[in-house]
């Protein structure tokens, strides 16, 4: 494809974008931006909540990994499914009770002010990383298969991306989100399985011996229970991809504000029960993927690997337009998918958790404050990307800063969890020095502990992170 075909493909993409925003406006109300004034069908919640939880590092990184790594990162899959259940069963039903918008204010409740704003920080922080991050990725893909050869700079590509953004939920935020993720998943699902079928063409595999082909494959290895120092160690990954799911799913208010939006408990619990069904599936077909990208590349010769490997192939001219469009298609909706609904939840909890503007504005200031923190939240976001590429440029540097930012989720798990199974207070005014240092002991333990232990922790730092944390919780109790 010529790069000004890929422009118009992503115009009329984020067209159809901004159309769905336009039918979908109900006024823009705070009430509307952040619960959908609570009318959001479930099965449309399920279902687009899957692009959201994928993401474009996903789309890209999975099938990247499985030349080296096997299914083993299944495993974590796995335990996202117990994850869910708890989540389901008991996280949901507390947000409903208490009737949250943010699901911070349960920690304002439960322990004081300092443990509300520091859970809420290191929300906003991990998502303004992290969001960045992966839009990060997708840019620079952008930028090497579009923007390079049309003499357009990084900086403008960004700008961009962000802008179209912006444009399709500045108004209605999460009711509009609902409805384009829903057709974002699905892009992402039908360039996923439209590449698997003619790839499988092309290496002569029928839909009858599929299985039997990943089965015998050495990339296909599932379960990995010889080494319990490894971090592919089967329990290890299992029982971190529960906490993982709790975490980064439960606790996160981009993942809950979607879920908040159900009409009632019931129908948010149905949304995480298929949510669960359809998620495992998915990622279960992005490693058979990753088989069948990894035997491509050494039938045709390409020799790019990991995050490479899936656009080398996709764009290389071997599988035809139509792959390429797909791709270019799948990586967008899996990319923004994840965006949009970061930018709104980083815009709810900084209004809510961060501002109070419930309760110290009238609805028309709130809505006026909400507008321009949007737009702020959207200024932060261009700034991180334009460091990492300029400022930092190392990809190693900016990996370790993406895994830091999951190391917030630690200090988030041990507060809830000390809330929900406990009850005792603490020193509200301690707790944020207890959140700040056991992320900075976790990383220095998880570092040195292949030397000082000959174990890797692996997904595990997320459970000595929120272990750490508790204890230090037990310390200041009251």
């Amino acid at each position: 494809m010529q790069p000004y075909q890929i422009l118009l493909l992503i115009a009329g993409y984020f067209g159809v974008l901004i159309l769905i925003s336009v039918l979908t406006n109900k006024g823009g109300s705070n009430e509307e931006f952040f619960k959908a004034n609570r009318q959001s069908p479930w099965y449309l919640v399920a279902f687009g909540m899957i692009g959201a939880s994928l993401s474009g590092v996903t789309f890209i990184s999975i099938p990247g990994t499985v030349a080296e790594q096997g299914f083993s990162y299944f495993q974590v899959v796995l335990g996202y499914t117990v994850g869910y259940a708890v989540i389901g069963l008991v996280l949901l039903p507390l947000y409903y009770r208490l009737n949250l918008t943010s699901i911070y204010t349960y920690l304002d409740t439960r322990f004081g002010n300092y443990s509300y704003k520091t859970g809420a920080s290191f929300f906003i922080l991990s998502r303004i990383v992290g969001s960045a991050f992966r839009l990060f990725l997708v840019a620079n893909v952008l930028q090497l298969i579009i923007f390079d050869a049309m003499g357009v700079p990084f900086y403008l590509t960004v700008t961009i991306t962000i802008l179209l953004i912006w444009l399709y939920t500045f108004k209605s935020g999460i009711h509009t989100i609902v409805w384009t993720d829903t057709l974002q998943t699905l892009f992402m699902l039908i360039a996923l399985g439209a590449t698997m079928v003619i790839i499988s063409e092309d290496l002569g595999i029928s839909f009858s011996n599929f299985f039997g082909y990943l089965g015998e494959s050495e990339m296909s290895k599932m379960f990995f229970f010889d080494d319990w120092k490894s971090r592919d160690f089967f329990f290890k990954q299992f029982i971190s991809g529960a906490f993982i799911a709790i975490v980064m799913t439960g606790l996160d208010q981009d993942m809950m504000q979607k879920n908040l939006t159900c009409r009632n408990l019931k129908d948010a619990q149905k949304n995480m029960f298929w949510f669960t069904i359809i998620l495992t599936i998915a990622n279960f077909l992005f490693l058979a993927l990753g088989v069948l990208l990894t035997d491509y590349a050494e039938v045709i010769g390409i020799t790019e690997r990991k995050d490479d490997l899936f656009p080398a192939i996709a764009t290389s001219g071997e599988l035809g337009v139509g792959v390429a469009i797909l791709f270019v298609l799948g990586l967008i909706a899996a990319a923004y998918s994840s965006a949009d609904s970061a930018l709104t939840a980083l815009t709810t909890s900084f209004s809510i958790d961060i501002l109070d503007i419930e309760k110290r504005y009238d609805e028309k200031k709130q809505v006026r404050i909400r507008k321009q923190i949007h737009i702020g939240v959207s200024l932060v976001l261009i700034i991180v990307m334009l460091i990492f590429k300029y400022a930092i440029a190392d990809k190693s540097v900016i990996n370790k800063l993406f895994e830091f930012a999951g190391y917030t989720y630690g200090p988030l798990l041990a507060l809830y969890a000390f809330g929900l199974f406990t009850k005792w207070q603490v020193k509200d005014k301690l707790v944020p020095w207890i959140a700040v240092a056991s992320p900075v002991l976790t990383y220095l333990i998880s570092i040195n502990s292949l030397q000082w232990f000959g174990f890797e922790f692996g997904f595990f730092v997320l459970i000595l992170n929120g272990f750490l944390t508790f204890l230090g919780l037990i310390l200041i109790r009251r």
